[in-house]
């Protein structure tokens, strides 16, 4: 088909006429119009057919009254073999009745022999004819072609009309929003229930008006209650008159996106918390070491039971803030600490007597063990960590007063619970189990306790940081947390931790055998903080050594040099300023390469820690805060050890 059906270069017609005068008169009509066009004459039905299956033609003319043939059966060929070529009757006479069938089995149009004047416009108005549908199809095509890639599309296209009435819905939508394409078309988007902010909804929308273009978020619920963040573009599309006639809005799912950037940050927070942990780690724990050391040495002279219960108080006071400070560094930088084979019953017996003082007169704590509980292998100063926040916070649920029971024992896993618990694994575990009689934890509150930074404790008064410890502390060392709660009834929380076959040594957390006292012994101590000197330059001349105490590392050396091996050990800081810890370390093992020596920090880094105690003899280290008697009984085991014939 030409594409002006006015002036066509190469028209083709297929002519049915069995009379050659007529075929000649129609053939000198149609070439003074169309001087190009060609016509194929055909008379009997067997040509006719075989022309229409050559095909290739532009225009079908026919005679309605043919022998053995008429122009009815033509038509039905013609639409079988030729379905989009226009058909137009050319007769003598065709009657009222068949012109009537003629139109309703789709011919174009009729024209009588004898009124010619019509026959051109009619051809004329029968290719114009096609032309438009063979447009509108291709249009239609296009149409579909381009609704074809919107389905495709990452993000949800939506059309609608200026009040919001869905025009087109592509399949991302569908997918995004749950909505099938059939249900939302011709609905308003407000009835669709995508629960937006409806006040965030017009404002969007005034600025539609006045810019034609909007570009924002939205918190939107999906059909199926799931809730989503939504970028979303919203654009005036003009007429051909420039005023407005649709909205499209172009909506991306962000959710996943902007739930992982919360994780990036958050991890950047933690970085930044984990740097600034350190830096008051050290000094937090520079200030409580001549807290609990000054405590050792005034309960030596303290003989009045209600002096000796301030004491009391001042020391645990102090272990709960190193153990505060332990948590938070362990927390924000992930440190671990060294596992060794914890006695359940000791380990019980420092947390009551540390919690013994910090809980008020009113709530009655109760600690218990069932037979003899096996031991396990563990970090002993987390597990405290872990048992004394839970008691903690069973003191702040009971206001009032209450009861806090701490119960230990052994217990045997198997079965149904190990499915009911991730990561469970069948076997032998020890089971703490820590019951208060406060006031509950709400249902909707009990799924979110673990969450970091979750708290519903008024600002100043928690971070969120405790429960996400404490299961992070359980997980760490291979067990589980189950907790159990009833509002008004009080909270059960159970602890379970896997039976191991303990390390050999000393279990930790069991009562240490008693100090080995100096004899007499120099020890050289280096510390730039003169609160700390001064208390640990204490406590060793009371337990019998002789100290000489310096506050640089110069100063150290210079002190060394001057006495060169009078001294049974060296005691240095890490973190001082100017000349660190380290660098002393190296200076003296290179003028005395087996000198014993110990290392103390408010914060010990375990890269630097590994690099001491691979040295040959490795170099101890302490963290402070350090209890007296554990300095005293390291020190005596690094002089004893020196002494022994390599």
């Amino acid at each position: 088909m030409n594409a002006d059906p006015a002036s066509p270069a190469n028209l083709r017609l297929l002519h049915l006429e069995d009379n050659l005068a007529d075929a000649e008169l129609i053939l000198l009509q149609i070439t003074a119009e169309w001087p190009g066009c060609e016509i194929h004459r055909v008379d009997t039905r067997h040509d006719f057919l075989t022309a229409l299956q050559r095909g290739g033609f532009d225009l079908i003319l026919s005679d309605f009254s043919l022998p053995n043939f008429n122009g009815l059966e033509a038509l039905t060929l013609a639409r079988q073999y030729a379905t989009d070529t226009p058909f137009i009757f050319l007769s003598g006479t065709i009657g009222e009745d068949n012109a009537v069938q003629a139109l309703k089995s789709g011919a174009a149009d009729y024209i009588i022999k004898d009124r010619p004047k019509r026959f051109v416009a009619a051809i004329r108005q029968a290719l114009a004819h096609v032309q438009e549908t063979v447009r509108r199809r291709d249009s239609e095509a296009q149409v579909r072609e381009q609704a074809t890639l919107l389905d495709k599309a990452r993000d949800a296209i939506i059309a609608t009309d200026l009040e919001h009435r869905i025009t087109y819905w592509n399949a991302r939508a569908e997918e995004i929003y749950g909505w099938p394409a059939e249900e939302a078309v011709n609905h308003r988007l407000e009835e669709l229930h995508l629960h937006a902010d409806p006040g965030r909804f017009a404002s969007a929308r005034a600025k539609l008006n006045a810019s034609g273009e909007w570009r924002g978020e939205f918190i939107i619920q999906s059909r199926d209650g799931r809730t989503l963040q939504v970028e979303s573009t919203w654009s005036l599309v003009m007429g051909a008159d420039g005023r407005p006639r649709s909205i499209l809005f172009i909506d991306t799912d962000v959710t996943e996106r902007r739930r992982m950037e919360a994780q990036i940050h958050r991890a950047e927070r933690m970085e930044s918390i984990g740097m600034l942990a350190g830096g008051v780690a050290h000094d937090l724990n520079n200030a409580l070491a001549p807290i609990l050391m000054a405590a050792e040495l005034l309960r030596a002279h303290v003989t009045d039971p209600e002096d000796r219960r301030f004491v009391d108080s001042i020391e645990a006071s102090a272990q709960h803030g190193a153990a505060l400070v332990q948590q938070l560094l362990t927390f924000a930088r992930g440190s671990e600490g060294q596992r060794t084979s914890v006695d359940i019953p000791h380990l019980l017996a420092d947390v009551q007597k540390l919690l013994g003082t910090t809980l008020a007169k009113d709530i009655d704590l109760s600690v218990e063990t069932v037979g003899e509980p096996w031991p396990i292998l563990a970090e002993v100063t987390k597990v405290k960590q872990v048992l004394i926040n839970l008691c903690l916070n069973a003191r702040d649920a009971m206001p009032e007063g209450g009861r806090i029971e701490i119960l230990a024992g052994n217990t045997t896993i198997g079965g149904r619970h190990v499915l009911s618990q991730p990561g469970a694994q069948p076997g032998s575990y020890l089971r703490i189990a820590v019951r208060d009689t406060g006031t509950g934890i709400p249902p909707d509150v009990l799924g979110r306790i673990f969450d970091p930074f979750f708290t519903t404790k008024p600002a100043g008064k928690g971070t969120g940081l405790g429960l996400s410890m404490v299961a992070g502390i359980i997980k760490s060392h291979g067990g589980w947390i189950n907790v159990e709660s009833h509002m008004g009834q009080g909270t059960l929380f159970e602890l379970y931790f896997p039976v191991r076959d303990p390390a050999p040594g000393t279990p930790s957390g069991s009562a240490a055998p008693s100090v080995t006292k100096g004899r007499g012994e120099s020890i050289l101590l280096v510390d730039d903080d003169p609160a700390v000197c001064d208390v640990f330059k204490a406590v060793l001349e009371h337990a019998g050594y002789g100290v000489v105490a310096v506050g640089t590392g110069p100063a150290t050396l210079a002190e060394f040099d001057r006495r060169p091996g009078a001294f049974a050990v060296v005691i240095t800081d890490i973190m001082m300023p100017g000349m660190n810890g380290g660098e002393v370390i190296r200076a003296l093992r290179a003028r005395s390469p087996r000198q014993p020596l110990l290392a103390i920090s408010g914060l010990m880094d375990p890269e630097k820690l590994a690099g001491l105690r691979d040295l040959n003899p490795p170099v101890e280290c302490l963290a402070k805060p350090i209890l007296p008697e554990k300095l005293l009984l390291t020190l005596r085991r690094i002089i004893d050890t020196a002494a022994r014939p390599a």
